[in-house]
């Protein structure tokens, strides 16, 4: 074990791989909610989050399990369709909540173009909310409305798209 007046312990999220605190902190700096995108292999999970010194604060919130019990999504809930709608339903209840700008947080995943991260991005975006993006990064429409899975899939995308924007006129 090192020791020595010199040696420095790293914080404990820092040790265990989970935080990149350099990236954290120029995303803080921007002053901007984060558009904070994770994935499990169950669900896809879209946050719009803002730092408050005692703990950040969850804004709008939409996980991808909410498709299958509201909207009536029957396929994955962790594919690129259903990325996309979760980031559409998030990006949504941001926007009534006031939110104009967001800065995207993929935290340590890496990013991979036309992934199910920026798949949800896409989502945020057709919303309205404006994030600094790379538009060679985001998934070509056939993959968002899922033929490349199924060609019973892309009329479902449509249908729950327009339920997510009809819930805000209700």
């Amino acid at each position: 074990m090192k020791q020595g007046p010199r040696y420095h312990v790293k914080p404990r999220r820092h040790r265990e791989r989970k935080t990149d605190y350099r990236l954290r902190l120029k995303l803080l700096r921007s002053r901007k909610p984060r558009i904070v995108v994770r994935k499990s292999l169950k669900a896809i999970r879209v946050q719009f989050v803002e730092y408050n010194p005692q703990g950040d604060k969850i804004l709008a919130s939409a996980i991808s399990n909410e498709l299958v019990k509201e909207y009536g999504w029957k396929y994955s809930a962790s594919n690129t369709p259903a990325a996309y709608l979760t980031g559409f339903l998030a990006g949504k209840r941001a926007k009534e909540k006031g939110i104009e700008h967001g800065v995207l947080d993929i935290g340590l995943y890496h990013p991979t173009v036309g992934s199910t991260l920026f798949a949800s991005l896409k989502g945020v975006l057709d919303a309205g909310i404006e994030c600094p993006h790379d538009a060679q990064m985001l998934p070509k429409e056939e993959r968002i409305n899922g033929v490349h899975i199924n060609k019973e899939i892309k009329p479902l995308v449509g249908d729950i798209k327009i339920k997510i924007k009809g819930d805000k006129e209700e």
